[in-house]
């Protein structure tokens, strides 16, 4: 689209060049005197003609030594400022003017296109260049109103040409614009060129998120600056492309960009500056993120959460953002969940991203009657495993993490035991008091036997939860043998619990204690096993006698 060569006659007064790029030369008409050469010396233009130069225009650090007939018959804005400082001097030998211009769009390669220009030799305007001559001959006043065939005409001729032929020279307009953007924006160059990239990316009729073909202008998108990119999309929007094409566009732009943050390639910026830069340019991705709940994905909705904190965002765009995750979470998968960490001494993934999310999905669990809290509770657990085994994740991040949902998310707690066995599998090293803390959440009741059996086995855990399940499985037993001797089961086991507990209160039990209530534990199991066989076997015998 927009890449064809081109061979004809330019309306411009010239004619374009086919290949690779359009280009346009220029030949000015009625040139009220001509020159031979503008050598540079330096910093200096110099201006060779049979006649004096009379006229030093500065530009930023150079000076370009020229004449004032020439210049003044082509721009408004040096016509005034010669008849008027010309008029205000006093006689002397020398007559020349010397103007200082600071703020020319574009600086000192553009004022040499238009010093060309005004002499009449040729110049080259391409895509790269078009809109800083543009914007200048704005600022010079280089109309028809005092020349025919003055550079505003020629100039906006060939944008115009440019933007609706050319999908690459629009991209080069857009690019060559972020120099002079004020001007660029006033002058409506930077619209001109956004609809117009907006459109051609809209042309396609089958365009699927599906369909690889239909994102070929992502990459080309992507290298645009944020302003220019959010001009961009909102073009698009208004053309009416699907929320999930717009929100994958904004995923590869943010993510382009986070690369560039995280490798550190801007190093001419002052630190404080990038900050700034990089805050304000998350708060725009997330202010245009489309409104549809799925046209972007949790995972590039976490990727943003953790900049937004990072940078230290504005506190209700992060409110936003938590509500979004928060909104699909029900939906995700574990790796969705997956925000990875850089620092070689952080933590693999990002696990407060995480966490702020399932906050905000627990505080709106009351207006949502239908919420779907085991799902959000197996997708924890899920995600509790895959954290578990990292080193450097800390044991207070791990139990924020645990205890983010209430404890009816879950309707047994057997996953959320093996993730926490995980963790302190990998972090040897963690104090008695963290361990306990870690564990503060498990209860004997919410596990399975299976699971109550290795806890009773399990050397990691903390001693006082070790005791505590081999004691309640003590009175589990006994009441299961009680039961089977047909003594009232519920009473004896309450009084058993109580007493139990009291005394767990009261007691410091070493290891050696330990042993031996898992050994007493066994034989008791043992015995039960017992019991029951023989039970089921008087049971037999007992049929047999009254058939």
């Amino acid at each position: 689209m927009g890449r064809k060569s081109l061979n004809c006659e330019s309306p411009l007064g010239g004619t374009l060049d086919g290949g690779k790029r359009y280009r346009c030369i220029i030949l000015p008409a009625n040139v009220p005197l001509a020159a031979d050469s503008l050598e540079q010396r330096n910093q200096n233009w110099i201006a060779r003609a049979n006649s004096a130069t009379d006229l030093i225009i500065q530009v930023g650090d150079s000076s370009f030594h020229l004449h004032k007939l020439v210049m003044a018959s082509r721009s408004e804005y040096l016509n005034r400022l010669v008849f008027q400082r010309g008029s205000n001097r006093e006689s002397g030998g020398d007559n020349s003017l010397n103007i200082q211009i600071n703020n020319l769009p574009g600086g000192t390669k553009t004022f040499e296109l238009v010093v060309k220009f005004c002499y009449g030799w040729k110049i080259d305007i391409t895509a790269a260049n078009v809109a800083p001559l543009y914007c200048a001959s704005h600022f010079l006043e280089m109309s028809e109103d005092l020349e025919e065939a003055n550079l505003i005409s020629k100039t906006e001729s060939f944008l115009s040409f440019l933007i609706l032929s050319s999908w690459k020279s629009t991209l080069q307009i857009l690019k060559s614009s972020e120099s002079i953007s004020p001007w660029a924006k006033e002058l409506q160059i930077v619209k001109r060129c956004t609809e117009a990239i907006a459109w051609k990316a809209c042309t396609n009729p089958n365009a699927e998120i599906e369909n690889i073909v239909d994102t070929w202008w992502f990459e080309d998108v992507s290298l645009l600056r944020i302003d220019h990119f959010i001009e961009v999309i909102q073009s698009i929007k208004r053309f009416g492309i699907k929320p999930e094409l717009v929100g994958f566009c904004i995923a590869h732009w943010t993510t382009k960009w986070f690369s560039q943050v995280t490798l550190g390639l801007d190093k001419v910026t002052p630190k404080h500056i990038t900050l700034q830069l990089h805050r304000v340019s998350t708060e725009c991705l997330i202010r245009i993120l489309p409104a549809e709940e799925n046209s972007v994905t949790c995972n590039f909705l976490l990727h943003l959460l953790k900049a937004g904190v990072m940078l230290k965002i504005n506190p209700e765009l992060l409110c936003v953002l938590e509500g979004r995750v928060a909104l699909i979470l029900e939906q995700c998968l574990v790796p969705d969940l997956l925000v990875k960490n850089q620092g070689d001494k952080d933590s693999l993934y990002h696990v407060d991203v995480v966490v702020r999310v399932l906050q905000s999905y627990v505080c709106s669990m009351s207006s949502n009657p239908e919420a779907k809290l085991n799902t959000v509770g197996r997708l924890v657990d899920g995600y509790l495993t895959q954290v578990a085994r990292d080193e450097n994740l800390t044991a207070e991040s791990f139990k924020s993490l645990v205890e983010a949902l209430p404890q009816n998310a879950r309707n047994c707690d057997d996953n959320l035991y093996r993730a926490i066995d995980m963790y302190l599998k990998a972090h040897p090293n963690l104090t008695e008091e963290d361990r306990a803390d870690v564990c503060r959440v498990l209860e004997y009741h919410r596990l399975s036997q299976e699971a109550r059996q290795h806890v009773m086995k399990n050397d990691r855990l903390p001693l006082k939860l070790t005791t505590r399940f081999v004691l309640l499985e003590q009175v589990n037993m006994a009441g299961s043998s009680m039961k089977s001797n047909g003594s009232n089961y519920q009473r004896t086991k309450t009084q058993t619990t109580i007493r139990v507990s009291k005394d767990f209160e009261k007691r410091q039990i070493n290891s050696q204690e330990i042993k031996m209530m898992r050994k007493d534990v066994e034989m008791m199991k043992s015995q039960l096993l017992e019991l029951n066989t023989c039970k089921i076997k008087l049971q037999k015998q007992l049929k047999r006698c009254f058939r």
